[in-house]
């Protein structure tokens, strides 16, 4: 048997370094780390110490040469902002690591450890890593700038109603809230009868008008006025103004259409209580519990206003009622409402008890009505109307009393109340004393209607204290705490979205 000899296996042997004559693996420098980086720092032009700009109106970072940028602390976006900062200075280094060490949230300083590579002496490959730090310093942006200006606007967007009550603008401010749309404004000023907001573009109040013309029955007019020419350049400034105008109707107001209108709506009555505007106009006949909807364009090829306001509503007691079970309609009739019931009732005055003077009317009430009950409604046998459409109308068709809703205890109503609207910040001037009943009138109106309130946020009032029972229980309508949102309050100065990219 013949044995064979294994190869002599070559191990690398260990060299001296040529400055400090520790043993090491061999290199091309002939020099051990600690010594090589005594002699060459790669870091070197690399500045340690780096200024960022910050924003503190709307907490953004300045991205040289002029754009803002939003990022939160220790996220990704800070990250590729900072490296930006020190790229022109990092070309003949290769990085290969970036990351953030902490710091206190308001200490204005942001610290990233960078780890880089360079090759040095006679081809050897050195890594090092460093700490850069960033100091925030405060600097206005432009768009903030217009803002504290307060009058540099490009766009104005006029919104306008000519009624007695702001229902509509209420609902209309919570659906601006919803959508956020008041983002962009510069400014918002409430003046009679209607808003005005400013904007720094013209593209921002197009938007605006874009959402109005969608969510309220609405027209509009556009006009402009030149600022500034240049000649040389043939640029023009311009400040452009955009006029909405909403229909003059709110909910429960009481009108009177015109025979042709009325009759294109499926021949309903002329006298209708409109009890919701939405992006239309619904209307509903007390006589026969028709519904129908007009939108902008239909109101205004027939236009018809409001035959009474809320503060000549009056106070009535349901002394009878009869529910009418089989209503026959006529030809050509259009749908009816299933969420209403027809009833014939006897009302008469809360300040009339005293005489025996009562008023017999068909209602639509008659779903919520008893008798003993108390209504609002509107009395035409005992007022001057001066209208177009009713003065021509046959006195047999006009209803003595329009009844319009069911009235609750107020105060109750207050002191149960659980929930809460957020409001827009706005320039109030020339507030009438009306303003706080109009805005009660409001909330009672989201507890009573269902598909109102779905576009509307509601929040949970933590100050308001449950009550867990309540015996004097009138049957006014609530809303639900499925229905309520959790209002957000933000706590954590370093941010959500910087969670995840923190380093140890």
């Amino acid at each position: 048997m013949e044995y064979m000899q294994a190869p002599a296996t070559s191990s690398q042997g260990n060299i001296l370094c040529c400055t400090c004559g520790v043993p090491i693996p061999p290199n091309p420098a002939n020099m051990c780390v600690a010594c090589l980086r005594t002699q060459v720092d790669i870091s070197e032009g690399i500045p340690k110490q780096v200024t960022v700009h910050f924003c503190k109106q709307c907490e953004r970072y300045l991205q040289p040469p002029a754009s803002w940028v939003q990022c939160a602390l220790e996220s990704r976006e800070l990250l590729a902002l900072c490296l930006k900062k020190i790229k022109s200075s990092m070309t003949k280094v290769r990085l290969i690591d970036a990351g953030f060490l902490w710091t206190e949230p308001h200490s204005k300083r942001i610290k990233m450890k960078v780890t880089i590579q360079k090759e040095v002496m006679n081809g050897a490959i050195l890594q090092q890593v460093f700490v850069v730090e960033f100091v925030v310093q405060y600097q206005m942006c432009d768009d903030c700038h217009r803002v504290e200006a307060k009058d540099f606007w490009k766009a104005v967007v006029q919104v306008r109603q000519k009624t007695a009550h702001k229902k509509t603008f209420y609902y209309l401010e919570q659906l601006i809230l919803k959508h956020k749309l008041h983002q962009n404004a510069l400014n918002i000023k409430e003046i009679h009868e209607g808003i005005d907001f400013y904007y720094g573009t013209k593209q921002h109040a197009q938007k605006m008008v874009d959402f109005l013309q969608c969510t309220v029955p609405c027209r509009s007019k556009t006009s402009q006025r030149l600022i500034s020419h240049d000649i040389h350049s043939n640029t023009y400034n311009y400040k452009s103004t955009f006029s909405m105008e909403i229909v003059p109707v709110c909910k429960d107001n009481v009108v009177c259409l015109s025979p042709r209108l009325a009759q294109s709506l499926g021949n309903m009555g002329q006298v209708c209580v409109c009890v919701r505007v939405t992006s239309t106009i619904h209307l509903i006949d007390p006589n026969t519990l028709q519904i129908s909807e007009v939108d902008g364009n239909t109101y205004w090829r027939n236009p018809f206003n409001s035959l009474c306001n809320p503060r000549q509503l009056e106070e009535f007691i349901v002394m009878d009622i009869d529910i009418i079970r089989d209503q026959k309609l006529g030809a050509g009739a259009g749908m009816r409402s299933n969420k209403h019931t027809l009833a014939e009732v006897w009302v008469q005055k809360t300040s009339e008890m005293n005489t025996n003077q009562q008023y017999h009317c068909r209602t639509f009430l008659g779903h919520l009505l008893n008798i003993g009950d108390l209504v609002l409604g509107f009395d035409f046998a005992n007022s001057n109307v001066n209208d177009e459409y009713l003065n021509k109308m046959n006195p047999h068709h006009v209803p003595d009393v329009v009844l319009i809703k069911k009235s609750y205890d107020r105060t109750r109503r207050v002191k149960r109340r659980n929930w809460k609207l957020q409001e827009m910040d706005k320039d109030r001037e020339g507030m009438d004393t009306d303003d706080e009943r109009q805005y009660q009138d409001f909330l009672e109106d989201l507890e009573e209607d269902e598909a109102l309130r779905k576009n509307v946020n509601i929040y949970r009032d933590v100050s308001k204290i449950p009550v867990e029972s309540d015996t004097d229980d009138d049957g006014a309508p609530r809303i639900s705490l499925v229905e309520m949102l959790e209002e957000l309050s933000l706590t954590d100065a370093t941010g959500g979205e910087g969670a995840d990219m923190m380093t140890e």
